[in-house]
């Protein structure tokens, strides 16, 4: 687990190399040393979003070449030279994706990249620093070392990440498939559950009792009466009178159904009398009343719950097209973790790998056993590009320390950043990337507890529901009980839990703090500057403290 970075603490590392003049394409081969467009030291970066946080697209359109070499237009971000160089003073825009790569991103305003020439994902082996290399998908991973890196971008505004790691899961859904009834639990509808038949397909008696015809008193015809389950029955005549069960048949030319506290039987006389009013259609079912042939009943997106698998087979369902659930890969970084036993000698206890596995379990995925990676660069190089998860979740290693090794290898496997860090505390070390040739999302967190929170809630959730083709839950917000401190410029997600209509923040919600959050039923998202007492702000729900999206062991 990595402590995460004190704001203002500078970390050791080369300096700022210098910037390419306007217009000057990024050139590997050439003496000078090209600006790095996502080099990180540990804490250079600034908290509050800068340009590349406008969401208004901007800049010309141009063409840039795709992984397969065809021309994909997409849109230049402002302060970039043609070929991927940096205009001097512009903060960079690493937290960008390429068009080109990110099929179905384009659309976001201010997701666009530039039109970045391809060159080799390697790293350079002169003075630890590496020329420029470029993505598939455009977004380019330079000038990362493990002494930490000569420039750092400014961070994504918390709700634009949001945003674009759920239009990352959209944009490459997971393929529909059948399944059981019985299997289909937790996952999303793909196709929506339209009526086989009318419900209830005949007209049924919602009592036990007598059904009658006519006006009372009315002969009561002997037997066993009308039962669930039996077929069609002859028509009643005006007068008459037949027991009658729940669920049962009702004969045609019927009146209504009195319940059996309803109603005297003179046994003697054969007569069956209403002890109250008789209203006609009383306790029958009518066909149809719950829905008619063709009619829907679930959208696409519906979460499939109990009920949903109840209707469904009340509809005349056996199986249901439905989403995969998205399968995670968690690999645990960091030298320093034990998984048993108390902490010593500098060692410290693993909280995330028993964390984090029942947690995205119950956002709706399929979770793999974690694996503990330490801080081996090489070991993670080979579990990155041997996955064949959806998503991939690292924790640690995503800061400029010197085994710091997430953003180093990520540029050797050319993948595509899409997110470099987000304007949120705890966990604004947080990152978003796809890896190249098809491969998983990856979202890497902080190594901190409540961080690495930070991160899943951040990033990882809405990724998974756009994977998932989940639609999002309706925000809410609730007022503050009291006042709640701010950062300057960030977003600060703070543990809470609901009293009496009002949420109260709890204590020990700082980085590396669980207690805070194990307490919880929500998160506060807490604007820059804070709210004040009797302030709306909006919350996030837990999963178990939420009755969607269902899955088992959700509630726990």
């Amino acid at each position: 687990m990595r402590m995460e970075p004190s704001p203002g603490t500078a970390s050791p590392g080369p300096a700022p190399s210098t910037p390419a003049p306007p217009g000057a394409a990024a050139n590997p081969g050439a003496a000078a040393n090209p600006r790095p467009l996502n080099s990180r030291p540990a804490d250079s970066r600034p908290s509050a979003p800068g340009p590349s946080d406008d969401l208004r697209p901007s800049g010309p359109t141009t063409s840039r070449p795709s992984a397969s070499g065809s021309a994909v237009s997409g849109t230049a971000m402002p302060g970039r030279a043609a070929h991927g160089a940096e205009a001097p003073g512009t903060p960079g825009t690493a937290g960008a994706p390429g068009a080109a790569g990110t099929p179905g991103l384009a659309g976001i305003p201010g997701t666009a990249g530039p039109a970045d020439p391809p060159s080799s994902p390697g790293r350079s082996s002169a003075a630890g620093s590496s020329p420029a290399s470029s993505s598939p998908g455009g977004s380019s991973l330079t000038g990362s070392s493990p002494a930490g890196p000569a420039h750092r971008t400014p961070a994504t505004a918390w709700a634009r990440a949001r945003t674009l790691a759920e239009a990352l899961g959209r944009s490459a859904p997971l393929a529909a498939h059948r399944l059981p009834l019985n299997r289909a639990l937790g996952h999303v509808l793909a196709e929506a559950v339209v009526a086989l038949t009318d419900l209830p397909s005949f007209d049924t008696s919602a009592m036990d009792g007598w059904v009658v015809a006519g006006p009372g008193p009315w002969v009561v015809e002997q037997g066993e009466g009308l039962l669930a389950g039996r077929g069609a029955v002859e028509p009643l005549p005006d007068g008459e009178a037949l027991r009658i069960a729940t669920g049962a048949r009702i004969p045609a030319d019927a009146t209504a159904v009195i319940r059996s506290e309803h109603a005297h039987f003179d046994e003697a006389r054969g007569l069956l009398h209403a002890t109250r009013d008789v209203v006609p259609g009383q306790d029958i079912r009518p066909r149809g009343q719950e829905c008619r042939s063709g009619d829907e009943l679930l959208p696409v997106g519906t979460v499939v719950t109990p009920p949903v698998q109840g209707l469904a087979a009340a509809a005349g369902y056996d199986a249901l097209v439905v989403v995969p659930r998205p399968r995670v890969d968690i690999f645990v970084l960091g030298d320093e973790l034990l998984t048993s036993g108390l902490p010593r000698e500098g060692l410290i206890r693993d909280a995330l790998g028993p964390m984090l596995g029942p947690w995205l379990h119950a956002l709706g995925a399929e979770v793999s056993e974690p694996r503990r990676l330490g801080d081996d660069a090489e070991a993670l190089h080979d579990a990155l590009v041997t996955s064949h998860a959806d998503l991939v979740l690292t924790t640690g290693g995503t800061a400029a320390g010197p085994v710091d090794h997430v953003h180093p290898v990520l540029e050797r496997i050319g993948a595509e950043l899409l997110v470099d860090g987000v304007a949120v505390r705890p966990g604004h070390p947080m990152l978003l990337a796809r890896l190249p040739a098809n491969g998983p999302c990856l979202v890497g967190l902080p190594g901190n507890p409540l961080a690495a929170v930070s991160g899943l809630l951040t990033l990882a959730e809405p990724l998974l529901r756009g994977l998932a083709g989940r639609s999002p839950q309706s925000p809410y917000s609730a007022p503050a009980h009291e006042e709640v401190h701010g950062h300057p410029h960030d977003t600060r997600l703070v543990p809470v839990v609901h009293r009496d209509d009002k949420v109260v923040p709890l204590h020990y919600n700082g980085p590396a703090m669980l207690r805070g959050i194990a307490a919880a039923d929500g998160l506060a998202v807490v604007p820059p500057g804070g709210v004040r007492s009797g302030t709306e702000v909006e919350i996030l729900d837990l999963p178990w403290a939420s009755a969607t999206p269902w899955t088992e062991g959700c509630f726990t």
